[in-house]
């Protein structure tokens, strides 16, 4: 593919790039063959729930007797394996339907472990780190938390998971690497530390933050021993389609609990309107693994062009993968900057404007964030972004296709190219 027919590219960085990408072809392999075994999951799921043209179309007031919200929930369980799910418009973020969960499952008195350490930053003053006793955090309506530090590589501390989900009422697992170095934790990983907690403490609800990891693999948390799993309808399970939506999945006497917090006690799911929504629901789940695919190789590509440049990446090219982020550390704020700067550049909405780091809700640090997206944060779209603060590492996801997040990820390249920030 000429790509200086259409874009002000260097002829080195191309050659670099088309001598990189011959790296990451087993992996490509991998992820393609994932994305096949995903797809025909989600095919067997759509016939076997009966989807028809009605369930496409929404509802307006109380939503009472939604055909196609009730059949949707049971599509994303099909799907993952799960006695039932929880699929809303409703759901904000990612890290709403995570603070649903939680306050739909634990109740004053009780106790959560995070076994990953420090949660992603958005969750900290949900749980009530923040340090403000008047919050409405989990702390404050009586809910005690601790944490199990990882190791110095970045893996869970399996020999002290069963000491700390002692007593526990919640074990949380955060599967991404939120603002960190550490690799995403592959199914395989989680599957043994449910085990742990299973057999230390067997009435603990083991909850999962799954955002990012949703079609990775060929299986997801619910399916080897955890009971709640939660994430974000524009990220991987949306395919850039879903403008909006979040996701709970898992054992259904939980779920039930998390719909009653997210509506009112007594309704639960039988209520809620899906207004025009289901029909890009649907649509964008259908896609899920493709798509989920396309940001996989987008990521890999990244690692092996950047790798080849000197900066370290997380993870390399071939090393296994539990989500579809790419963390690249970058070693000063001119090439983050940069590279954020590059990536929207490079976007297909709003390549003309320049990113800058600002003061973010919900982050303590600067936050600089490139997004030229179609839905605005839908982070299964290329994007990248980072706190501005050591060791000035961006993480970068999506790629709702593989040519332009490849290109995007030129753009980067090229940006610090022209910034005088690397050598070729």
């Amino acid at each position: 593919m000429k790509l200086q027919e259409f874009f002000s590219l260097d002829d080195r960085l191309l050659t670099a790039a088309d001598r990189v990408e011959a790296l990451c072809q087993n992996d490509f392999s991998i992820f393609e063959e994932h994305a096949a075994y995903n797809g025909a999951k989600v095919l067997a799921a759509f016939q076997k729930c009966r989807v028809s043209e009605p369930c496409l179309s929404g509802t307006t007031g109380y939503g009472y007797g939604d055909q196609g919200r009730e059949v949707l929930d049971r599509v994303v369980a099909e799907t993952f394996g799960a006695e039932d799910a929880l699929v809303r418009h409703n759901f904000v973020s990612g890290t709403h339907a995570l603070t649903v969960a939680l306050f739909g499952v634990l109740r004053s008195g009780d106790k959560m472990v995070s076994l990953t350490g420090r949660p992603y930053d958005t969750l900290t003053e949900v749980i009530g780190l923040d340090g403000n006793p008047q919050s409405g955090s989990l702390r404050n309506f009586g809910i005690t938390y601790a944490e199990l530090p990882l190791l110095s590589d970045g893996m869970p501390n399996y020999d002290a998971i069963a000491e700390a989900v002692c007593n526990a009422k919640v074990a949380y697992i955060q599967r991404s690497s939120g603002y960190s170095l550490r690799p995403a934790l592959t199914i395989t990983q989680i599957e043994r530390i449910a085990a742990l907690v299973r057999r230390a403490n067997p009435q603990a609800i083991i909850v999962v933050d799954n955002c990012y990891g949703e079609f990775v693999e060929t299986r997801e948390p619910v399916q080897v021993g955890c009971d709640l799993m939660i994430g974000s309808m524009i990220k991987n399970v949306g395919s850039g389609i879903a403008r909006t939506g979040g996701y709970i999945a898992g054992n259904r006497a939980l779920v039930q609990q998390c719909a009653e917090r997210l509506t009112c006690i007594g309704m639960g799911k039988e209520v809620g309107c899906t207004l025009d929504l289901n029909r890009e629901l649907y649509l964008g789940f259908f896609h899920a693994p493709d798509t989920t695919a396309n940001a996989l190789k987008t990521a890999d590509f990244a690692a092996a062009l950047f790798g080849q440049l000197g900066f370290p990446c997380f993870p390399k090219v071939s090393q296994p993968r539990g989500d579809i982020v790419e963390a690249i550390q970058l070693g000063d704020e001119a090439r983050l900057t940069a590279f954020c700067q590059g990536i929207q550049h490079g976007s297909p909405v709003d390549s003309f404007v320049t990113p800058e780091a600002w003061d973010m809700p919900g982050y303590t640090n600067q936050v600089i964030m490139a997004a030229g997206a179609f839905t605005m944060g839908a982070s299964i779209e290329l994007s990248a972004d980072a706190p501005i603060r050591e060791p000035f590492a961006v993480w970068m996801q999506g790629g709702i296709t593989y040519t332009s997040g490849k290109i995007g990820i030129l753009f980067a390249a090229q940006q610090l190219l022209e910034k005088g920030l690397i050598t070729l």
